[in-house]
């Protein structure tokens, strides 16, 4: 395997078998271009899609590397979105993709695989990086560490509602009607309910000790990505108490985010919550719903998995600058507990106005 950098792009033989293969830096001006190539691709995951570079830059101002191996007919092989996340306290390092739990490479072969493997490597030794981290859902042959920790719980829907209260036990069934009984009732749409999802979310994550994203993080996900993107809020007593936000991508629906508030919580509001959003899926034709990432048998591993979820692993590579090790930017490092006990402590205006600027830098 031959490796040439030049000001126009990085050229990669790989044998005299496969097509001369050159990984380029792209702008703007090959949106549409990548576009086809994911919507063609078998195992896109929603997070390569371009238009979350038009997010992130917008909203965080950060800088993307958006890297595309090409063949020596110019047709685009494979592709990886990068975007470096750069701050005192947390490092500089490139992620593909952060805020979301996948992304990585995606290509039509090995061979284009490993060009722009080896073309990410090279994109952090000139950027000067600690690491790159690759968030893959499945094992590639990347020669690269791995974390494994991290499972996403997915749950094979039915074809229809009837179907799916039959498949849940008893005491689930029993935890879903707990919350209408008393009272509670579930709204969905889009931007006419961004200030009550927010309301909850931020509060929630300041109960956990989390930084908030900014309210236009959302509000921008819903512009960019209409009939895709849907929020949920479950009312209690005249009070929203519970939202999520959900994304579909092709026949997957998933819900990045979900929250409900602590004193509502006895009233089993979150399970009303995920029914509702498990009732759209159906009725939206999807035939998987993603749960989220959890770690094996945590709490929130036991609650999903109540549901019928099943593990899939997640396979998350590392390029390590030196001798680096393994980063470990998560909320269970020791480093970190006096950070998130203070955080819980802040009154919720200053969490909310100082978090965006902290969570933006949080892979």
């Amino acid at each position: 395997m031959s490796f040439e950098s030049s000001n126009a792009g990085l050229e990669i033989t790989t044998s005299r078998e496969a097509p001369s293969l050159r990984v380029d830096a792209v702008d703007h001006s090959a949106s549409e271009e990548w576009r086809r190539f994911v919507d063609g691709a078998e195992h896109a995951e929603l997070y390569h899609d371009y238009r979350w570079r038009l997010l992130i830059e917008e909203v965080f101002g950060h800088e993307c590397h958006y890297l595309v191996a090409r063949d020596s007919s110019r047709a685009i092989r494979g592709l990886v979105p990068l975007v470096r996340l750069r701050s005192l306290l947390f490092g500089d390092f490139l992620v593909s993709v952060p805020y979301f739990n996948y992304g990585g490479i995606l290509a039509d072969s090995v061979a284009a695989e490993r060009v722009l493997t080896d073309a990410v490597a090279a994109r952090g030794r000139t950027l000067g990086v600690s690491h790159a981290e690759l968030r893959h859902r499945v094992g590639r042959s990347l020669e690269w560490p791995a974390r494994d920790d991290k499972v996403s719980m997915m749950l094979e829907l039915p074809a229809g509602e009837e179907a799916l209260l039959k498949s849940f036990g008893s005491k689930l069934r029993a935890q879903i009607k707990r919350p209408q009984k008393a009272g509670a009732t579930c709204r969905s749409g889009a931007h006419e309910l961004l200030d009550d999802f927010f309301a909850v979310f931020a509060r929630n994550m300041r109960d956990l000790g989390t930084p908030v994203y900014p309210r236009r993080f959302f509000a921008r996900i819903l512009e960019l990505f209409p009939g895709q993107a849907r929020l949920f809020v479950v009312d209690l007593r005249g009070k929203p108490v519970a939202a999520g936000l959900v994304l579909q991508h092709r026949a997957t629906l998933e819900i990045p985010w979900a929250s409900s508030l602590r004193e509502a919580n006895q009233e089993g509001v979150n399970m009303l919550l995920y029914f509702a959003v498990l009732q759209h899926a159906i009725a939206s034709g999807c035939r998987r719903f993603d749960f989220g990432r959890s770690t094996k048998d945590s709490g929130t591993y036991r609650f999903k998995q109540q549901w019928g979820a099943q593990p899939q692993q997640l396979c998350w590579h590392y390029w390590l600058s030196g001798d680096r090790e393994l980063p470990k930017i998560t909320p269970t490092n020791p480093k970190y507990r006096l950070a998130i006990a203070l955080w819980k402590r802040l009154p919720l205006a200053a969490a909310n106005w100082l978090g965006p600027q902290i969570v933006a830098k949080l892979p």
